[in-house]
């Protein structure tokens, strides 16, 4: 008898009228997972956050370590977001074929990048994705019915902004056909600007509510990483969709760092915590 199998959400189901309501119209927040690790994964994912944003990018994580924790966070509630190392056809088919549905691209600089993200996540004729989906976890293995056909309904593409050029090029690259929506990165942003580890500087703030602005224009959802709460707050209140708020590698530095301020002080008196929070 032939099994058949529904996919969950894609992050693109946060942001329908649907679902904006269920929230009360709050946006969504999320945060990185980063340690590679799928109980952490798993704990991060049932806790209780919108989506969880896997980062193959800037920690040590390859295919079996994202397929891994893509399955730790199953069920969960959150969903996940897997950010790409760059883009490029072959990982982005790999990445799809493991069972990514939403995928955020990094260094997008222009719409030409944006399309060329958008013909890599496509099947022909629209875009080059190879066709595998009888060997691959995207289709569950063909248990998904019509997956060939419905695969970009069932997927979202997340561009990255994060250059000073790509703030010049918001509008036209979140209007690219394809593109879902925009995920702006200020330490990136920053650098490029010249103030590099400078995120909260007015000129980067500035170029990021840019960006929000030109995106919320063009009809597709935006969001921020801002892991300072009154730096995110200031970017929802500018329009931002969604607002990336920690990682798990941060929350396990700070915390354990606390643990050592509090329970393994150096002797000497007035000393400064050793924390480097």
């Amino acid at each position: 008898m032939p099994i058949r199998l529904e996919l969950p959400p894609s992050l693109k189901d946060l942001f329908t009228e649907t679902a904006r309501a269920e929230r009360g119209g709050r946006a969504a927040a999320g945060m990185f997972v980063c340690s590679g690790d799928p109980t952490v994964t798993e704990i991060c994912a049932s806790a209780g956050l919108d989506y969880l944003l896997i980062d193959a990018e800037h920690a040590p994580l390859g295919l079996e370590t994202v397929q891994a924790q893509l399955r730790a966070a199953a069920g969960h509630g959150a969903v996940p977001v897997v950010r790409l190392p760059g883009l490029d056809e072959v990982l982005v088919k790999q990445y799809l074929d493991l069972g990514a549905q939403s995928l955020v691209v990094p260094m997008v600089n222009s719409a030409a990048d944006a399309e060329a993200a958008v013909r890599a996540v496509h099947y022909p004729p629209r875009g080059v994705r190879g066709v595998g989906s009888a060997l691959a976890r995207s289709a569950r293995w063909n248990r998904v019915p019509d997956y060939l056909e419905r695969a970009a309904d069932l997927l979202t593409l997340v561009v990255q902004v994060e250059s000073a050029a790509a703030v010049e090029a918001a509008a036209q690259i979140a209007a690219v056909d394809g593109v879902d929506g925009v995920f702006v990165g200020p330490s990136d942003l920053a650098a490029s600007m010249g103030l590099i580890g400078r995120q909260g500087h007015p000129d980067v703030v500035a170029a990021v509510k840019d960006v929000i602005a030109a995106v919320r224009r063009t009809g597709k959802f935006v969001g921020v990483n801002a892991f300072v709460p009154d730096q995110a707050r200031d970017y929802l209140d500018a329009g931002a969709d969604f607002v990336n708020v920690g990682a798990d590698v941060a929350l396990l530095a700070r915390g354990t760092e606390a643990l050592a301020d509090a329970w393994c002080a150096p002797a000497e008196p007035g000393a400064a915590p050793r924390g480097s929070y």
